[in-house]
């Protein structure tokens, strides 16, 4: 099963709101997903992430699209599980 850390967008019309989750690459955007990381509200540019849970599914072969990859690095995610690797 290969996973990918994707969005979710949930909302109303003209009002997106997204969430950060874990799910089954074959799985439909807004389906079935295995576990929630974090949220993103790109109205007012308000993101929360669970550092801890993504750095976790990071480590366990999880690939993040383009989108996701930009939140993740913009919060500093990114260049931590890097950090994390050259240490291993």
């Amino acid at each position: 099963m290969a996973v990918k850390i994707r969005l979710k967008r949930m909302g109303a019309k003209k009002k997106p709101f997204y969430r950060l989750v874990a799910a089954d690459s074959r799985s439909p955007r807004d389906g079935k997903f295995i576990e929630n990381l974090g949220t993103h509200n790109p109205l007012n540019g308000e993101t929360k992430l669970d550092e801890e849970a993504i750095l976790k599914w990071l480590g366990t072969g999880a690939i993040p699209t383009d989108t996701a990859r930009n939140l993740l690095s913009e919060a500093g995610i990114m260049k931590k599980f890097a950090d994390s690797k050259k240490v291993k």
